[in-house]
């Protein structure tokens, strides 16, 4: 009973750090540094869940049975671990969906309900190197629930270090997911290090045994400084480009006609203003669908008066600006449905506007789950209907990478969500994007953490691909952000203001614009090979015992 309110008490204290090394309400900007060491509780609690030895056949018998126990044990932990640490580190999802937060919650429950096994079974299968696969199951961990319809990339590890730029400069080699693997093995390390509850094995003895696994980790880190301290900026070739980024601090979905209209007037005066600071701005970004009525719509089809008289107005303006706009809009086509008929369909848009025309415009192409898109109407239909009744606005997906072209400008505007996944901006470089602008619409959460979680993930972007990236966003966080991922400027969040921001260019291709998550993608080769390999190694042990029916 004492080990477990011992082993309860170190997986809240890991909740706790977890939480607390990203942007949470107290700490806007997270406790990074608690990041190294936020999940030594979690591997510590693993290790005090049994021990094993293979020395006998009787014993064989008995361990059989004892990790069957032990797993399920450990998946008891990490369910417990899982729920908490994120309604914890989420609390702002409540704000999106009244069940937003217990979905994620209940989403992580059932993750590390499966993860927690498989990290104590590394341990079983590998009583002396376990360690080392625990630190693969993680970083596999990671990067696979990123993936799918229910892909989600809050909590990764890191991106604690956003705020870093020597730390986070090899991500323009490995993505997200070098960073990660740094910051996580000192837990996995000491985790092992620290004697388990019972455990009288000098801590001496593994810091001798391991110390190679020590040494390697410092070059690591060493290696990573070094290079990203030398990581340059600027291209003497490329040049820089001015941009206007426009925050109007309102939520255009939770305005009646007139307050659509304060809106979009809020957002013209504050784009006349950005100009008369700045003449020389050569683009204009108003955040993800700053503008709600359908502008291509209602200029073809006229089916509303009061829209089309806004339309109108916002047309005229943009004719009258010398200087293009890309504007956040629901772009509605008359297309047909799955159901076969003509039907309006939406999408969330980025268009780019010159002389008060519609140039090019971009379709939102990974759409958030429940909230967005949720392509299981047939198969769930209950849960279909319940989204619609509580007023989910549902888009198509887009299917096209789109670079915009407008002077000697070249650049992609992944929108809101989309800026969470490293191979969409990927895709953006590679297709001949010199810059990123993210349009974004967070006022929705009225929460500062919220909005400094995903600039984090911004920022790894920019770093990623050694592109300079814009943010306009309707609350914040508008800003600038350098190829090296340093914040070149920044708008006050929660207020109506401009921000006029000079970045530089670069042309250069990483080799994570080369390579993509294929490192990742490595983690979880290694992780299932090992762990395949030392089962079988496992199960013919017990086998030659002669004790397994």
């Amino acid at each position: 009973m004492k080990l477990f309110f011992i082993n309860t008490a170190a997986i809240f204290s890991g909740v706790l750090l977890f939480a607390a090394s990203f942007p949470n309400p107290l700490f806007s900007y997270g406790l990074p540094f608690l990041a190294w060491v936020a999940y030594i509780p979690v591997f510590w609690v693993l290790r005090n869940t049994g021990s094993f030895t293979y020395s006998s056949t009787e014993e064989s018998l008995i361990n059989v049975k004892r990790v069957f126990g032990s797993l399920a044990v450990s998946s008891l932990w990490g369910a417990l671990y899982g729920y908490t640490s994120y309604l914890l580190f989420l609390p702002w999802l409540k704000n999106f969906h009244p069940m937003g937060g217990l979905f994620a919650s209940i989403l992580h429950l059932a993750y590390m309900a499966v993860l927690f096994p498989l990290l104590k079974l590394a341990l079983i299968l590998y009583p002396r190197k376990g360690y080392i696969l625990q630190w693969l199951l993680w970083l596999s961990y990671e990067y696979l629930k990123t993936k799918g319809f229910l892909g989600f990339p809050y909590g990764i590890t890191g991106y604690t270090q956003w705020h870093f730029p020597p730390i986070i400069g090899i991500a323009s080699i490995f993505g997200v997911w070098g960073v990660s693997a740094l910051v996580l093995f000192p837990s996995v390390y000491v985790g092992a290090l620290v004697p388990a509850a019972g455990d009288k094995s000098p801590a001496i003895r593994f810091l001798r045994r391991e110390r190679l696994a020590a040494a390697v980790w410092l070059g690591a880190l060493g290696g990573a400084l070094i290079f990203g301290l030398l990581q340059s900026e600027y291209s003497e070739n490329a040049g820089t480009a001015k941009i206007a980024l426009i925050q109007q601090n309102a939520d255009p979905w939770k305005n009646d006609a007139a307050g659509a209209k304060r809106v979009l007037t809020t957002l013209k005066n504050l784009s006349v203003n950005a100009l008369e600071q700045e003449p020389e701005t050569e683009l204009v970004v108003w955040p993800e669908t700053a503008v709600t009525h359908r502008i291509f719509w209602h200029l073809t089809y006229r089916d509303n008066a009061e829209s089309y008289t806004a339309v109108k107005e916002l047309m005229d303006f943009l004719a009258a600006q010398n200087v293009p706009f890309l504007l956040g809009n629901d772009d509605a086509r008359l297309e047909v449905t799955k159901s076969g008929r003509w039907d309006r369909v939406d999408y969330n848009a980025a268009i780019l506007m010159e002389a008060g025309e519609i140039k090019e415009v971009y379709r939102k192409n990974h759409l958030v789950p429940f909230g967005e898109y949720f392509p299981y109407e047939k198969t769930f239909p209950r849960i279909y209907q319940a989204l619609t009744n509580s007023d989910t606005h549902f888009w198509k997906p887009g299917k096209d990478k789109l670079v915009f072209h407008t002077g000697s400008l070249r650049f992609s505007a992944p929108i809101c969500f989309e800026d969470c996944f490293g191979y969409i901006s990927r895709d953006f470089t590679r297709n001949g994007a010199e810059f990123i602008v993210n349009l974004t619409n967070d006022s929705w959460a009225n929460s500062l953490s919220s909005q400094v979680q995903h600039l984090s993930m911004s920022v790894f972007r920019a770093v990623e691909n050694r592109r300079s990236l814009v943010r306009a966003a309707t609350s914040g966080q508008t800003c600038a952000i350098s190829p090296s991922g340093r914040i070149l400027a920044m708008a006050p969040p929660f207020t109506e203001t401009v921000l006029n921001a000079e970045i530089p260019l670069l042309n250069s291709r990483t080799p994570y614009t080369a390579w993509g998550d294929l490192w990742a993608v490595l983690f979880c080769v290694s992780a299932f090979v090992l762990l395949l390999s030392g089962a079988i190694r496992f199960i013919l042990m017990v086998i030659k015992s002669g004790r397994m029916q």
